[in-house]
């Protein structure tokens, strides 16, 4: 693992899983990226930390914690690549901010060092994307699709694909 977070912003919790999700917005982190993601990578590979805790997931039933993922918070730690504002599903168009190839690099040992820290094993329902959260998880959710592509690979397409080559390159670094 090259990337390791700063110590301060891991807090010694029960977590359950990771989701990956992209901010549907530029490459900078915004305000409102801080508001909803533990940790955010912007186009460039810089790692921003949210405005909750993770440890703020650990219970969301005080209505303080880092929204991320419809009925999926609890346990949940929300990582985020800051990206794809305008993107189009279908035909794909990755919008004016694509996903990079350094952003996404970035958020796999951002990925890898939460597993490690917390103790989360590998697999499809506990480190996924937001768009593999109904499928996996059971849990309905509004037609989200992050992350379905990779603009960089364009042979990788669809959210399992893109979960299974993240849950890849996640163990390979742990």
């Amino acid at each position: 693992m090259t990337y390791r977070l700063p110590l301060e912003w891991l807090q010694p919790v029960k977590m359950s899983r990771v989701i990956l999700h992209w901010s549907a917005g530029a490459h900078k982190c915004s305000e409102l990226d801080k508001e909803h993601y533990h940790i955010i990578v912007e186009g460039d590979g810089n790692v921003v930390r949210g405005d909750h805790t993770i440890a703020d997931n650990v219970s969301t039933a005080d209505d303080d914690y880092a929204a991320h993922t419809l009925r999926a918070n609890t346990g949940s730690i929300g990582v985020s690549m800051a990206c794809m504002a305008g993107a189009v599903e279908s035909p794909f168009n990755a919008g004016k901010f694509p996903m990079t190839e350094t952003q996404w690099s970035r958020a796999m040992e951002v990925i890898a060092h939460l597993a490690a820290f917390y103790h989360i094993a590998v697999t499809d329902k506990t480190i996924l994307s937001h768009a593999e959260v109904q499928t996996n998880l059971g849990i309905q959710q509004r037609g989200k699709w992050d992350v379905a592509r990779l603009p960089f690979d364009p042979k990788t397409v669809g959210a399992r694909a893109c979960g299974e080559k993240m849950r890849e390159r996640v163990k390979e670094l742990l």
